[in-house]
């Protein structure tokens, strides 16, 4: 089934606690157009990209000893810090990253919570197979790896999401031309003994970030059969 239209927005470089707010207000609007329909289901969705400043964010899962690091040393880095309501430990978002939050109805979608998540590692991973990169799934892992059966298995996007009523919030955070020395400050999403990586290292050249965008807008319409407008 076509569901008509999504918003799409580019919120270009946006402090970490802005597009949360933003996100928060996105997310009740959704929820209540769904509950003032009869069928409660909305007809107005929302895909958001943008990229952050040095921040490092945790999910309720997740445990504060995955961050290596003190205040006075994330002061240093120039870095920020956040308790966040999302699925997940911890993660890492900066500039040449691209983080993308979906507001969407699941219910419009006919969609699980499991077969959306399944849906953004489809989108990232039709993404990245542009570039000729062969991103896969790994068991009790989320988000997008390279090699993910072997001793080399480095993943190149995390995904978290936070669900209300149905609705999704959070997404997912692509590593694209992202300066990766940050992610040695952590354990990222716990993990201490798998690597991460970006479309720049594996490339081995920057990649043009808005025709990566224009990829994943694209292939956002495809797998979830909806239009961005």
């Amino acid at each position: 089934m076509a569901h008509a239209h999504t918003v799409f927005s580019d919120w270009q470089h946006i402090n970490y606690k802005d597009a949360w707010d933003r996100q928060q207000k996105l997310l009740e609007e959704v929820q209540q157009r769904k509950f003032s329909l009869p069928e409660k289901k909305s007809d107005l969705h929302y895909f958001n990209l943008c990229e952050h400043p040095h921040v490092y964010t945790l999910g309720k899962s997740g445990k504060d000893n995955n961050l290596l690091v003190n205040n006075r040393q994330l002061k240093d880095l120039g870095a920020t810090f956040f308790h966040i309501d999302r699925g997940g430990d911890i993660t890492y978002h900066g500039p040449g990253q691209i983080v993308g939050y979906p507001i969407v109805d699941l219910d419009s979608f006919g969609m699980g919570v499991k077969q959306y998540v399944f849906s953004l590692e489809e989108l990232i991973i039709r993404t990245i197979a542009e570039y000729g990169l062969h991103g896969e799934r790994l068991d009790g892992a989320t988000g997008v790896w390279l090699d993910a059966q072997t001793p080399k298995a480095r993943k190149i996007c995390a995904i978290g999401v936070r669900v209300g009523h149905r609705v999704t919030m959070h997404g997912f955070a692509f590593n694209v031309n992202t300066d990766l020395h940050f992610f040695d400050y952590i354990n990222p999403c716990g993990f201490t003994d798998k690597g991460v990586t970006s479309l720049q290292k594996e490339l081995g050249k920057q990649a043009d970030i808005e025709e990566v965008k224009q990829h994943l807008k694209n292939h956002f319409e495809t797998i979830f059969e909806t239009t961005l407008i």
